[in-house]
């Protein structure tokens, strides 16, 4: 158990700090900056619990070693990591593996990404909405979608809509 007011003289002293986020890796939300922005600090919270992605200092969440931390542990947490790495393949499909929903932050560029919507529509069909327009124009991506979810068909575009594949997919008996 962590003695507050020993706590509150101890926020800087990293020794003693990384002894408290072993203990509780949420900590790093009421730690000094500097320690926020400590990599080995940060790196033992995230083993621990990814969640503690949101608390850690701007520079870390545009680190890929450490997002790429997070996501093992806590997949959605992409949406604190820095504009620039989610704009990266690497980092997004690690997210998306793991929880569809990460797509949603993922990068324009990266919504008409095959290979990350396809892994986001497999974890959460309803995600696809997120994809670009091409991508909802796309067989192989719909057909994923529509499998695992009939309703998403609302996402796809008029002509896929109207594909006879797809027809006989959302008339299928469960």
């Amino acid at each position: 158990m962590i003695n507050t007011e020993e706590f509150m003289k101890n926020t800087d002293n990293k020794e003693y700090i990384m002894q408290v986020i072993k203990e509780d890796p949420m900590q790093i939300e009421n730690i000094s900056e500097s320690l926020q922005n400590d990599k080995e600090i940060v790196m033992e919270a995230l083993k621990l619990d990814g969640r503690a992605l949101e608390f850690v200092s701007d520079e870390l969440k545009d680190d890929k070693d450490v997002v790429l931390e997070a996501l093992k542990t806590a997949p959605w947490t992409v949406c604190y990591a820095s504009e620039k790495l989610r704009d990266d393949k690497d980092v997004m499909l690690n997210s998306v593996k793991g929880n569809g929903q990460g797509l949603y932050y993922a990068s324009k560029n990266l919504r008409n990404d095959k290979d990350v919507v396809l892994e986001a529509v497999k974890n959460k069909p309803i995600i696809v909405k997120y994809a670009s327009k091409e991508l909802r124009d796309d067989e192989e991506v719909m057909k994923e979608a529509i499998t695992r979810d009939k309703k998403t068909i609302i996402y796809a575009t008029p002509r896929l809509q109207n594909n006879e594949e797809i027809l006989k997919i959302i008339n299928e008996e469960k």
